[in-house]
C-alpha cells in the first residue's frame, strides 16, 4: 500500500476515535500516541500538516471555532469501520505513558524578517558532491552536514530521520521526529489553497546524536502560556490535578499525569496545561530529578522533597505492611458487619498513604482486623466510594488502587496511628492532615474569592502594534488595549460567548456574596456582558474595575454573576504602558490632560521601546499623511507659554540672528526674548556641570528614540537638540531646537540633559522661529543654488538683522517677513526681499518671475504677500531647467570622474556556496543578491556615510552619466550609478550596493569621497537556476518575491558571468532557504512545481 494511502487510513481511525473531534495543535500527539508513528505529511510533499489535511477532505473535515481554534474531524467510512473500533479499544490500556514530543505548532513571526540573526546561525553550511554538472541539478550532501552524512540524490525518495530511543519496554523502537513547516505571514501575496504545490523536500539523514538534542530542544517547556482559543476549565482542572497529587504524596511523573487525568475524569488533559506547571506553585511543587532526562516530577503544593529512593513508591504502591505478629485468619472468624466494614477499610486505607491495591485489600483487612473478608466486597468495589476514593488503572476492577479520604477525626486518626506504628506514622498523618486543610482553605477562597489563573498579557511581536488609549492618571500609567486577532478580535468572541451563555442559561444567578478581588460578569449598558474585579462592596452595589476595558463603575449586585472559569483563558486586555520622554512630568496636571486631551478613546500605532512590566513606548498618530509623534507633541504643548516669542503682525524686531536657511528659501531666526535669556543661563550652568563632573555611564544616551531630547556639543558649547530619525544603534539625526538646523551625528556624541536641570530645559519652548521672506513664492520648491548661496552669504549667523513681520501663518507655523541687514534697515526698498528680487539670480528659471515693482498689495506697508506670476510655464521650464543642468556642466569641472572603482566583490566558484541576503526580487530572472558575510561592513560604511555628508559643505558639481556618485534616499546616503538625467530636476540613480533603482533630487546627488570607494560595491544580479520558464507573470512574480526577498539563503553558484563593470556581473545561481529547523526548500523547485499547478488550473 502506498505511504499517502496508509497515512490516510490511519488518519481517519485516529479521528473516527475520537467523536468530538481533535484540535489541530494535539493531532500529531494523537496519532503518534496510537500508531507509534507521525502523520508523514513533509514525505508526501506539503509544508504544513493544516495544508496535508485540506489536501484529504474525503479524510479530514476541519472546523474553525469562533474562537479561531481549528478542529479535524473524521469522515465516515464503511472501509476502515473495522480499525476505527480497534484503535477506539486499544486507546484506554496500549497508550503510551513515555516521554511525548511537543507537537504544537510554533508561532509564526510577524515581523518581516530583515538582518535577523548570525549568519552561521541563520544559514546552514552545505557542502558539496564533486561530481557537480552545470547542465543538471546537482547531488548535494546535505545542507545540515553535521555529524555522518551521506550524499543525497536529488530524485530518491529519503525517509524520515530516525531516533532510537526506549519508551516504556519497548527498546530501541524507531521514532521518527519531524516538525510542523510554517509559512511566513508577512507575505504580500499567497496563492490559493487550492494551488499550494508540493515541496520536493531535500532531506538528509542525521547522526543519532544530533536527533536526541533535537529531540530534547522540541521537549524542553517554555515559559509560554496556552492560546487563547483554549477555553478549558482552569479551575476545575486545577482541582482536579491537586487531588491527584494528594494520591500520589510521594510524586509523580509528568508524563503519566494525562493518563491518570484520563481514567479518573474521562476527559483528555490539554496538552498546554503541562507547561504551566513551574508557575503554579499553590496547585504543585515540581522537581526535575538529578539523574538526567526530560521528564519532571510533580508534588502537592508546599510539600518537602522526598528522596530520590522514595519515588519507586509512585510506580506500586506500598505492600501491606506486616503487623507484630504475622498469624494468618481462621477460617472460623467472624464476619464483620457492612456499616462497620466501611469504616474498617477507611481506617485501614489511612495507613497506606500511597494507596493500596484493591487485590491486596482482603489480605491486610484480615490481618488487622481478624475477620474474614466479605467475598463479594471486591465485585462491587462502588460501594465503598463513600468512604474511600477509588482509581481504576484498567478495565479490571482487581487492577483499581484504593485511597483513603481525608480528613477523618483528628483524634482517631492519632490513635490508631499510635497503636500501629507509632511516631513515624503519627507525623505522617499530621502532615496529611495539614495538607488535607490546607486544601479545604484553598476550596474556601475558590468558594468566596473565585480565584481563577489567568494567563499574562504577552505583548505583540509585530513591529507597530495598534493600541486604543482608555484612560489615565499620570503619563507612567496610561491605560490601553492592544488592538488585533488576537487581542481585541479575541475579546470580541469571548463576549459575544459571554452574552450567550449568560442570557440562555436559567441556572445562572447573581451573585449573593462577594469579596474583594474577587472576578465576575457584570450585565453592562446595552446588554453587554463583560468580566470585571471586585475593587470594593457596599450593601446593594459593589465597585468593579472592567478587567479588558481599564475603567470602573459601580454596579448593582443584582448585574454580577459568577464568571465561568471558560471565560478565563484569555488574558485581561486592559494593559498599562509608560510613555517615553515624559517620566519627570508625568504627574504633572497639565501634561496628563494634554495627553488625555490626544490620546484618550484614539486609535495609535505604537513603537515598543522596552518590553518590561509597563512597557516604554511612543505613539503614533498615522491618520494623516505624516506620522505625528503624540510624545513630542504633548511635550511642546506644555511648554511655558511665558518664554515664547509671540510675533504681531506689522512689528519690527531689531537683534535678530538667522540661524539656518534651508535649499527652499525657508530660514529659522532667533528673537531676543525672556526665554532665549533664560536658555543661555541654563546651558551655562549645564557646562559648569559638565565641566565639574566625571562623565559616567548616566551621561550618555543608552535608548534613543523619536521626539527625545538631548545635548549635543557644537562649536564648543552644549545645545538643545531633539532626535527626528534613528538610523542605526550608532548614527541618527537630530534637529537643533534653538536654531533650526538639521544634522546626522553619533549616538555616542549625545548626551542627557542632567536630571537637575531637565524639568527647567524642557519647559524652555524652542527658541528659532521659521520663516520666510514675503513677496517671494512658496511653492516653487528647491530654490536656484545661487539664490540659496547668495542668501546665505548675506544673512546667515548676522547676529543683528531686523524683520517687520506681514503675516503669521499658525496653522504652518510659519511667519512672513521682510529682512535687513543693518545696513539698510529700515528702508523697505533695500530690505533683503528686494535685494534678491532684483539680483540676477532667478534667470535660469522663468516660470518663476520675481517682480521689483510691486502693486500696492504687495508693499512692505501691505498686509499680504500678492505678486505677479508670468505666464511663462510647461516647455519653457523644462528648457530652462535644461539649461541650468547644461551651464553648471561648463561651468564646474569635477575632479571626481576618474577616481579608481572598488574591487569587485568575492563570489564563490562554480559548484560551491555562499550564504546570501536578497535586498531586491523582481521575479526569478532577476533579483539582486548580497554576500552575507560582508553585510556587517556596509551597515558600517553606511553610518559613515550618513555622519560624513551630514557635516559636509553641500557641493553643486557637474553629474555625467554612468558615473559613481554618492545619493542622498529616503534620509540615507548610498553609494549610486547614475542612469539619466532627467527634465524636472531629477535624476535617476542605481544603488550599488542594494540593487535598487531610484529616483532623486540633483541636489541631493554629491562626489563619493575616496574613504566610500573601498568597500567592494555589494549588489549582484542575479538569476535562478533550475527553471525552464522565461516569461513570468505578475502572479508568478510575486509569489517569489514573497519567498526570496528580504531573507537570508543559501545560494549554490551555477554560472559567473564577468564584465569589466562590477554593477554588470551577473550570476546564475540555485537557493535554498534553510530558515527550517529540518527541511531545506530549493526555490527553484518550489516554482517549479507552482507553475505546474498553475498550469493546471489554467
Amino acid at each position: 500500500m502506498l505511504e499517502g494511502d496508509l497515512a490516510s487510513k490511519m488518519l481517519r481511525a485516529v479521528l473516527q476515535s475520537h467523536k468530538n473531534g481533535v484540535a489541530l495543535p494535539r493531532l500529531q500527539g494523537e496519532y503518534r500516541s496510537l500508531t507509534g508513528d507521525w502523520i508523514p505529511f513533509k514525505q508526501l510533499g506539503f509544508p504544513t500538516l493544516e495544508a496535508y489535511l485540506r489536501s484529504v477532505p474525503a479524510v479530514v473535515r476541519i472546523e474553525t471555532s469562533r474562537s479561531g481554534e481549528i478542529t479535524c474531524y473524521a469522515m465516515a467510512c464503511t472501509e476502515t469501520a473495522r480499525i476505527a473500533q480497534l484503535v477506539a479499544r486499544q486507546r484506554s490500556s496500549k497508550r503510551k505513558t513515555g516521554r511525548q514530543v511537543n507537537c504544537q505548532m510554533r508561532v509564526k513571526k510577524t515581523m518581516p524578517f530583515f538582518l535577523e540573526g548570525k549568519p552561521k546561525a541563520t544559514l546552514r553550511q552545505p557542502g558539496f558532491a564533486s561530481n557537480f554538472s552545470v547542465g543538471k541539478k546537482p547531488n548535494l550532501a546535505p545542507l545540515r552536514d553535521k555529524g555522518n552524512s551521506a550524499v543525497v540524490k536529488p530524485d530518491a525518495e529519503i525517509s524520515p530521520c530516525m531516533l532510537h530511543t526506549t519508551l516504556g519496554n519497548e527498546a530501541f523502537k524507531d521514532i521518527p521526529v519531524q516538525r510542523h513547516v510554517t509559512m511566513s505571514t508577512n507575505n504580500r501575496f499567497s496563492p490559493k489553497a487550492s494551488l499550494q504545490p508540493p515541496l520536493q523536500m531535500h532531506l538528509s539523514r542525521t547522526s543519532t546524536k544530533e536527533m536526541s538534542d533535537n529531540l530534547n530542544q522540541t521537549v524542553e517547556k517554555p515559559n509560554v502560556t496556552p492560546p487563547a482559543s483554549y477555553t478549558y476549565k482552569m479551575d476545575e482542572v486545577q482541582n482536579r490535578i491537586k487531588e491527584i497529587l494528594n494520591k500520589h504524596n510521594n510524586g509523580i511523573w509528568i508524563s503519566k499525569l494525562p493518563h491518570f487525568y484520563k481514567e479518573l475524569y474521562k476527559e483528555d488533559l490539554n496538552q498546554g496545561i503541562l507547561q504551566q506547571f513551574e508557575h503554579w506553585p499553590h496547585i504543585c511543587t515540581v522537581e526535575k530529578p538529578c539523574s538526567g532526562g526530560q521528564d519532571l516530577l510533580l508534588y502537592p503544593a508546599k510539600r518537602k522533597q522526598l528522596l530520590r529512593s522514595e519515588l519507586d513508591t509512585e510506580k506500586v504502591p506500598l505492600s501491606p505492611l506486616p503487623g507484630p505478629k504475622q498469624t494468618p485468619p481462621l477460617k472460623g472468624c467472624p464476619t464483620v458487619m457492612a456499616g462497620d466494614f466501611k469504616e474498617k477499610v477507611a481506617d485501614l486505607l489511612v495507613k497506606y498513604t500511597s494507596g493500596l491495591w484493591a487485590s491486596a485489600l482482603p489480605k491486610a483487612f484480615e490481618e488487622m482486623y481478624k475477620v474474614k473478608f466479605p467475598e463479594d466486597a471486591l465485585k462491587n468495589l462502588a460501594s465503598l466510594s463513600d468512604v474511600c476514593s477509588i482509581d481504576y488503572i484498567s478495565g479490571n476492577p482487581q487492577k483499581a488502587i484504593l485511597y483513603a479520604k481525608l480528613p477523618l477525626p483528628t483524634d482517631k486518626i492519632q490513635k490508631d496511628a499510635e497503636q500501629a506504628h507509632g511516631d513515624h506514622d503519627i507525623k505522617a498523618m499530621v502532615e496529611q492532615e495539614y495538607l488535607q486543610l490546607e486544601e479545604n482553605i484553598a476550596e474556601s477562597a475558590n468558594t468566596f474569592m473565585e480565584y481563577i489563573t489567568v494567563p499574562p498579557l504577552m505583548i505583540p511581536t509585530e513591529a507597530s502594534p495598534s493600541v486604543l488609549v482608555v484612560e489615565l492618571s499620570n503619563t507612567n500609567e496610561v491605560v490601553i488595549r492592544y488592538v488585533g486577532k488576537d487581542y481585541s478580535a479575541a475579546q470580541e468572541l469571548m463576549e459575544d460567548e459571554m452574552k450567550e451563555y449568560y442570557s440562555k442559561n436559567p441556572k445562572v444567578t447573581p451573585v449573593q456574596a462577594v469579596n474583594v478581588g474577587q472576578l465576575l460578569a457584570v450585565n453592562a449598558e446595552e446588554d453587554a456582558w463583560l468580566r470585571a474585579q471586585v475593587i470594593s462592596t457596599e450593601e446593594n452595589k459593589i465597585k468593579v474595575c472592567y478587567v479588558d476595558y481599564g475603567f470602573s463603575e459601580n454596579v448593582e449586585k443584582s448585574k454580577a454573576y459568577k464568571l465561568n472559569p471558560k471565560f478565563c483563558s484569555l488574558s485581561f486586555q486592559a494593559t498599562k504602558c509608560k510613555l517615553a520622554g515624559l517620566e519627570v512630568l508625568s504627574d504633572d496636571p497639565d501634561l496628563v490632560k494634554v495627553v488625555e486631551s490626544l490620546t484618550c478613546g484614539k486609535i495609535f500605532a505604537v513603537e515598543i521601546l522596552d518590553k518590561a512590566d509597563i512597557p516604554l513606548v511612543v505613539l503614533y498618530d498615522t491618520s494623516g499623511e505624516d506620522d505625528i509623534n503624540i510624545n513630542a507633541t504633548c511635550l511642546k504643548a506644555i511648554c511655558d507659554k511665558s518664554l515664547e516669542v509671540h510675533l504681531q503682525v506689522d512689528a519690527m524686531y531689531t537683534n535678530v540672528k538667522v540661524t539656518n536657511i534651508c535649499s527652499d528659501g525657508t530660514l529659522y531666526c532667533q528673537v531676543p526674548c525672556k526665554g532665549l535669556n533664560k536658555l543661555s543661563d541654563l546651558l551655562r550652568k549645564i557646562e559648569d556641570y559638565f565641566h565639574c563632573k566625571h562623565m559616567t555611564s548616566e551621561c550618555f544616551v543608552s535608548l534613543p528614540f523619536c521626539g527625545k531630547i538631548c545635548l549635543f556639543h557644537c562649536k564648543g558649547k552644549w545645545l538643545r537638540v531633539e532626535i527626528t530619525n534613528v538610523h542605526s544603534s550608532r548614527a541618527l539625526d537630530v534637529q537643533f531646537l534653538d536654531s533650526g538646523t538639521v544634522t546626522s551625528v553619533k549616538v555616542s556624541e549625545l548626551r542627557e540633559i542632567p536630571p537637575r536641570f531637565l524639568q527647567e530645559m524642557i519647559a524652555i519652548p524652542p527658541q528659532a522661529i521659521k520663516c520666510c521672506l514675503a513677496d517671494l513664492p512658496q511653492s516653487i520648491g528647491m530654490w536656484t543654488p545661487d539664490a540659496v548661496l547668495w542668501l546665505r552669504d548675506s544673512v546667515l549667523n548676522c547676529s543683528d538683522c531686523s524683520i517687520k513681520v506681514t503675516k503669521v501663518d499658525e496653522t504652518r507655523g510659519i511667519a512672513h517677513v521682510y529682512l535687513f541687514t543693518p545696513k539698510n534697515f529700515p528702508d523697505p526698498h533695500r530690505s533683503i526681499n528686494r535685494q534678491i528680487t532684483n539680483a540676477d539670480l532667478w534667470k535660469h528659471q522663468k516660470d518663476v518671475f520675481l517682480s521689483a515693482i510691486s502693486s500696492g498689495a504687495g508693499s512692505p506697508n501691505s498686509k499680504n504677500g500678492n505678486m505677479r506670476v508670468s505666464g511663462d510655464t510647461g516647455e519653457n521650464f523644462r528648457k530652462n531647467l535644461t539649461d541650468v543642468i547644461k551651464k553648471s556642466m561648463m561651468d564646474h569641472t569635477s575632479s571626481f570622474s576618474t577616481e579608481e572603482l572598488p574591487p569587485p566583490v568575492h563570489l564563490s566558484k562554480p559548484g560551491e556556496h555562499m550564504d546570501v541576503y536578497v535586498p531586491v526580487a523582481c521575479h526569478p530572472g532577476y533579483f539582486v543578491i548580497q554576500p552575507w558575510q560582508e553585510i556587517h561592513k556596509l551597515e558600517v560604511l553606511m553610518e559613515e556615510m550618513i555622519l560624513y555628508y551630514s557635516v559636509s559643505e553641500e557641493r553643486h558639481i557637474a553629474v555625467e552619466k554612468d558615473q559613481v556618485y554618492a545619493a542622498k534616499v529616503e534620509n540615507k546616503w548610498h553609494r549610486v550609478l547614475l542612469k539619466g538625467i532627467l527634465t524636472n530636476g531629477l535624476v535617476s540613480v542605481y544603488e550599488l550596493d542594494y540593487g535598487k533603482h531610484e529616483l532623486v533630487n540633483i541636489r541631493k546627488v554629491q562626489p563619493l569621497a575616496d574613504m566610500f570607494r573601498k568597500l567592494p560595491f555589494q549588489a549582484v544580479t542575479a538569476q535562478l537556476a533550475g527553471v525552464k520558464c522565461t516569461q513570468w507573470s505578475e502572479e508568478a512574480s510575486m509569489v517569489f518575491r514573497n519567498r526570496v526577498e528580504k531573507k537570508p539563503l543559501v545560494a549554490l553558484v551555477q554560472t559567473v558571468i564577468e564584465n569589466a563593470n562590477p554593477w554588470d556581473r551577473k550570476v546564475v545561481v540555485y537557493l535554498v532557504d534553510t530558515s527550517l529547523p529540518d527541511t531545506d526548500i530549493w526555490i527553484h523547485d518550489f516554482m517549479s512545481e507552482y507553475l505546474i499547478e498553475l498550469s493546471k488550473v489554467n
